[in-house]
């Protein structure tokens, strides 16, 4: 006959195992998703672009962010972490970027949003090479699983130019 204790650790790991092959699926589930998220990033206004006094450049923007990230969310995402970085070249580095604007996405319901915001972080340059500068803004995500590895992708908008002059 078998002990109590041998009943309990047989129940145990087949739990486990169980457990282990239900986690496995919902990873492998997540490979199913392809998400089509949509983003447009409007810069309404330059607040200020100034030069520091040790030389490097700051600039302050307002900008208009829409975006939707509905696809992203599948029953085993537990949040969404996105972030907009202004990217560009400079005689010393082939990419710089400066995070603008980051949140946290927890549900679906609140993946799908329009908002009227000034840049969360200080984009500042070392140096002085931010006049008259071409520059992206890139719309950055990481899915954050319940179980499973993170996923992480983003959307490129081009087009976006500082001024030749301070203000």
């Amino acid at each position: 006959m078998h002990s109590f204790g041998y009943r309990l650790n047989a129940l145990l790991t087949f739990s486990v195992t169980i457990l282990a092959l239900m986690c496995a699926m919902a990873s492998f589930s997540d490979n199913l998703n392809t998400p089509s998220p949509s983003v447009e990033i409007q810069i309404v206004n330059i607040n200020w672009f100034q030069k520091q006094p040790r030389g490097n450049d700051e600039v302050s923007l307002t900008m208009n962010i829409s975006a939707d990230l509905q696809s992203l969310f599948t029953w085993n995402t537990k949040q969404v972490f996105v972030f907009v970085a202004a990217e560009y070249e400079t005689p010393k580095n082939s990419l710089n970027q400066v995070s603008l604007w980051d949140a946290i996405i927890p549900a679906k319901e609140h993946a799908k949003f329009w908002m009227h915001t000034s840049n969360k972080y200080r984009f500042v340059d070392q140096g002085n090479n931010l006049r008259g500068k071409e520059f992206n803004l890139t719309l950055h995500w990481h899915v954050m699983p319940k179980t499973g590895k993170m996923f992480a992708d983003k959307i490129v908008m081009s087009g976006y130019q500082l001024p030749e002059e301070y203000r």
